[in-house]
C-alpha cells in the first residue's frame, strides 16, 4: 500500500485558518482564493479519513484531531525553514567590514550576535569610529556597510530609523542653566549631534560655551554626570546616570537625528546583503 505523505502547502493553509480564524482570512494571509482554501482543507480530511473541522458561523472550530494535527504541522512547517536556512547560511561566506558609531554599537548587539549565528562562515570585522569619517571609509570602499548618523552636508543613505534627541545632565547634580549653558557636545566634524544642539540654541537666542568635548558619549560622560555640563543624546542613549531635563528647564526643543544604512556603490556583497536586512528588521522594529 502506498504511504500517505502530508503536502506542506496544505499544512501552511491548516495553520493559516487556525491562525486567523475563518476561510476568508486565511485566503487573504496566503493569496488564495476563498474557493482553494476550503478545497486543500475537505482534500486533507478526505486523505486522512478525519474530521478535522466544524464550521460556527463564518469562523472554523478544530476538532481534537484538528488541533493535534496543527501542532505537528507547525513543527513540520517550522523544520522546514530551518532545513532551508541552514542550506542557505552554508552557502554565504567571505567577509563583511562593518562600521559603526561607538554609540551606537549597543543597539546592534543583538544583531551581530544573531549574524554570526546565523553566518558562521562569515569572517565579520566591526569597526568604530565617527558617523564622518565611517562615510569616508564607505566611499572610499574601506567598509561593505556602515550604520551612521545622517549627515546634513552630505545626507545621502537609506534612512532606517529617526530618534529624537533630548538634554541630558546627571541623575544627580547639574549646572546651572542660565546662560552662557555649560554643553558637553561631540568634537566638531564629528557628529550631527552638535549642529542640532548649536542651532536649536541659536534659534532660541540662548547663548552657551564648551565645557568639553569628545567624539563619543564614553568621554562626555563624566563631565555631565558630574553635574558639569549639558548634553544632547537620543533616548536610547540614556544610563540610570543620566536624567532628561523637560520643557520647564527653558531648554529648547531638540530635532530629531536620523540614522542611516550607507553602502559603497555596485552590487552588495552577499554578507552586506544579509546584515543590511537584519539591521533594517531590528532598528526599524524598536524605533
Amino acid at each position: 500500500m502506498r504511504p500517505r505523505i502530508l503536502d506542506l502547502n496544505v499544512l501552511q493553509t491548516l495553520v493559516a485558518i487556525a491562525d486567523t480564524g475563518t476561510v476568508t482570512a486565511a485566503a487573504d494571509r496566503l493569496a488564495y482564493t476563498q474557493s482553494t482554501v476550503s478545497m486543500q482543507l475537505h482534500r486533507l480530511e478526505a486523505l486522512l479519513e478525519v474530521s478535522l473541522h466544524e464550521r460556527e458561523g463564518r469562523r472554523i472550530r478544530f476538532t481534537a484531531e484538528g488541533e493535534q494535527l496543527i501542532g505537528y504541522a507547525r513543527k513540520m512547517l517550522a523544520l522546514n525553514n530551518e532545513a532551508l536556512d541552514s542550506l542557505r547560511q552554508r552557502q554565504v561566506s567571505g567577509q563583511l567590514r562593518l562600521g559603526i558609531p561607538e554609540d551606537y554599537a549597543f543597539l546592534l548587539t543583538s544583531v551581530l550576535s544573531h549574524f554570526s549565528q546565523l553566518f558562521p562562515a562569515v569572517q565579520l570585522q566591526v569597526i568604530c569610529g565617527s558617523s564622518v569619517r565611517l562615510l569616508e571609509q564607505v566611499q572610499a570602499g574601506e567598509l561593505d556597510l556602515a550604520v551612521v548618523t545622517r549627515q546634513t552636508r552630505s545626507p545621502g543613505g537609506e534612512v532606517i530609523r529617526r530618534e529624537p534627541l533630548v538634554w541630558a545632565v546627571g541623575a544627580e547634580k547639574q549646572p546651572s542653566l542660565t546662560d552662557p549653558i555649560p554643553l558637553a557636545l561631540y568634537s566638531p566634524g564629528a557628529d550631527v549631534f552638535r549642529e542640532v544642539a548649536e542651532q536649536a540654541l541659536f534659534s532660541a537666542g540662548r547663548q552657551w560655551r564648551l565645557a568639553y568635548s569628545s567624539q563619543s558619549m564614553t568621554g562626555l560622560m563624566p563631565v555631565v554626570v558630574a553635574g558639569l555640563a549639558v548634553v544632547p543624546v537620543t533616548r536610547d542613549m540614556l544610563t540610570p546616570q543620566l536624567r532628561v531635563l523637560d520643557e520647564r528647564s527653558g531648554m529648547p526643543a531638540l530635532q530629531s537625528i536620523e540614522m542611516a544604512l550607507h553602502r559603497p556603490s555596485g552590487r552588495p556583497t552577499e554578507p552586506a546583503r544579509q546584515m543590511a536586512e537584519l539591521i533594517r528588521e531590528h532598528l526599524a522594529g524598536d524605533g
